[in-house]
C-alpha cells in the first residue's frame, strides 16, 4: 500500500517539471503527507494541465457517505478496471500525484521499522492516481486514490505491496483527455517499467501525522 508520501519540492521546480502553465494556489512542501489531507495533485481538462489539491481518500460520485474515503487510500490496480468504485474513473479521471518518496514500514518480528523511498535517478515523480467529485445537499468533494500494485523485486523484503510511479515518459499519457476504455488503462499500468530504487531507515517520528519537518527524513546513522 501507500499510506504516507513526501513533497519537498519548491513550486517553481514543480511547475517545470510537469510543464504546468499556472501557479499552484496554496501549495505547500510537506515531509508527512497522510490520507484525509489535501494532497497535489495533476489533470489534463482537454486543453491543458492542470495542478491543484485534492483530498487523499476516494468518494465515488455514487457514494451515499463520504466518510467511505478513509477506506480508499488506495486502489489495487489489478482490479480497478472491474471494480464498481474505480472502473468508471479508469476511464476518464486520472490524474498524476505529485511526490519526492514515500514512506513504507517493514516489519522485524514484532517491530516495524519505517524507511524512506526514493527513486535513484531523479527526484520529483508522480504516482498514477483516479479521482472523482462528490457532491451531497450542496457539499462538494474532490478526492482522489493512488494506484498500487504487487511489489519489485526490490520492494518485496520491506511490504508486498508498492504505489505505482510512472515514468517520467508515460506521465501525459497516463493523464491524455483521448478517450480510453477501464481495459486499456489496466493495459498501460501493466506495460511500465520499473525504476531504480533507494532507502533508507528513519525514526518512528514519522509514525505521527502530526510531526511535519525535517526529523521525518532524517537518517538513522
Amino acid at each position: 500500500m501507500c499510506g504516507r508520501y513526501t513533497l519537498l519540492a519548491d513550486e517553481a521546480e514543480i511547475l517545470r517539471e510537469f510543464d504546468i502553465p499556472c501557479p499552484i494556489d496554496g501549495y505547500q512542501p510537506s515531509y508527512n503527507i497522510a490520507p484525509g489531507q489535501q494532497i497535489l495533485a495533476i489533470i489534463n481538462d482537454g486543453k491543458e494541465k492542470r495542478a491543484g489539491y485534492l483530498s487523499w481518500g476516494l468518494v465515488p460520485s455514487w457514494a451515499s457517505d463520504e466518510k467511505v474515503g478513509y477506506k480508499m487510500i488506495n486502489a489495487r490496480s489489478e482490479t480497478a478496471h472491474e471494480k464498481p468504485s474505480f472502473k468508471r474513473l479508469m476511464a476518464r479521471k486520472r490524474c498524476l500525484i505529485v511526490a519526492d518518496s514515500f514512506y513504507e514500514w517493514q516489519r522485524y518480528g514484532d517491530q516495524k521499522q519505517p524507511k524512506r523511498i526514493r527513486l535513484a535517478d531523479r527526484e520529483l515523480f508522480a504516482f498514477a492516481g483516479l479521482w472523482d467529485k462528490w457532491e451531497f445537499k450542496g457539499k462538494k468533494l474532490f478526492t482522489c486514490t493512488i494506484l498500487t500494485k504487487a511489489a519489485n523485486d526490490f520492494m518485496e523484503d520491506i511490504h508486498h505491496r508498492m504505489p505505482i510511479i510512472l515514468p517520467k515518459d508515460r506521465e501525459d499519457a497516463w493523464i491524455t483527455a483521448d478517450k480510453q476504455t477501464p481495459e486499456e488503462a489496466h493495459r498501460f499500468l501493466e506495460t511500465l517499467k520499473i525504476e531504480r530504487m533507494q532507502a533508507y531507515d528513519v525514526a518512528s517520528y514519522v509514525n505521527s501525522a502530526k510531526n511535519n519537518d525535517a526529523k521525518c527524513i532524517a537518517p538513522i546513522v
